[in-house]
């Protein structure tokens, strides 16, 4: 039988975890445009945020094109839901970067119609994509902070070979991805410190993206996981549907083992009882034709003991009543000789 595929209705609100990576996003890239405000003086710093700046703006242009392929109404989105904000606040214009705001109070705004249990439970629940989503955000933030934090630090030291913005960035991603080339390192106590932090969020980073690949690619797909569902659904509501049977115990077992011998008793002492009284009228021949099977079928143990005890007792009776007819017999006969 051809199983109909049922397609999942589209929605506003994508997957809780992504929900929230964008919103952290939004308001980390926010935070990016203040600090690009306030610290003009700094070239290496305006550098490695510019950087950033230019991460988040792709990020969040595969953002917009997803949520216009997903929408429920895709000119409800762009008009009515803020997607041309979305649209312009991922572009390269640094005068439209403010239009992330948009984004933000949408991504609160679906967090609210959701609930914070709904949040919890989901987050709980969906460990594959949480794990996914934190490291990824964790990742991002180690990129940024991490670059500052390093050049901070070894700019100025004796013998440092991370001076410029471009270095700093460079030793975070490598140490991230866990290659390390050696080309840049840190030279002082607290950078190696921080290189170690590096170390320890990139070898979780891709460690945890390796395993979620692996579940995504050979891992059973979302066809059989639905069809499983469906299984365990469907015996669940025969469970439920069915009628409950009372439980066997050895009490009954018993009952019913003593109701079946008593039963077969009565019927083959029935039999006997019968074939005894034709017997006894009609003589001593047996008037049951010779072709004619046994007068009671195969029993139970029990049965059998039963019934050997009703012809021992019907033995018995024929016995005393052969005795009383001879007695009587015997009176009747000695009466007649003394009247003559």
């Amino acid at each position: 039988m051809a199983r109909t595929r049922v397609r999942k209705p589209k929605s506003e609100l994508k997957n809780i975890s992504y929900e929230i990576f964008i919103g952290a996003l939004s308001v980390l890239s926010i935070a990016n445009l203040v600090l690009m405000a306030f610290m003009q003086g700094s070239e290496a710093l305006q550098l490695i945020l510019w950087v950033m700046n230019a991460l988040f703006s792709a990020i969040f242009l595969g953002d917009f094109i997803y949520r216009m392929v997903t929408a429920p109404s895709a000119s409800h989105y762009f008009f009515r839901g803020f997607g041309w904000a979305d649209l312009l606040a991922s572009l390269w214009f640094p005068q439209l970067k403010v239009l992330r705001v948009f984004r933000l109070w949408r991504v609160i705004r679906l967090m609210r119609d959701v609930g914070p249990r709904t949040l919890w439970n989901t987050i709980i629940h969906d460990r594959a994509n949480s794990a996914l989503m934190t490291l990824l955000l964790m990742g991002i933030l180690v990129l940024e902070f991490g670059s500052i934090s390093i050049l901070y630090i070894e700019e100025d030291a004796d013998g440092a070979n991370i001076t410029t913005a471009s270095d700093a960035l460079w030793y975070t991603i490598v140490t991230i991805s866990t290659v390390g080339y050696g080309d840049q390192f840190p030279v002082t106590n607290a950078g190696r410190l921080i290189g170690t932090l590096i170390i320890v969020v990139g070898v979780g980073i891709f460690g945890t993206f390796t395993g979620y690949l692996a579940n995504l690619f050979l891992g059973p797909g979302k066809d059989a996981a639905a069809a499983h569902e469906e299984e365990k659904d469907a015996a669940a509501t025969a469970a439920t549907a069915a009628p409950a049977l009372p439980p066997v115990t050895a009490d009954h077992t018993a009952k019913g083992l003593a109701a079946g011998s008593v039963s077969g008793a009565v019927t083959a002492g029935a039999g006997v009882g019968t074939s005894a009284g034709t017997s006894a009228a009609a003589g001593p021949a047996d008037a049951r034709p010779a072709d004619a099977g046994p007068a009671v079928d195969a029993a139970p143990p029990l049965a059998l003991a039963s019934t050997a005890q009703l012809l021992r007792l019907l033995e018995e009776s024929e016995r005393i009543n052969a005795e009383l007819r001879a007695l009587v017999g015997s009176t009747a006969s000695g009466g007649t000789r003394s009247d003559g």
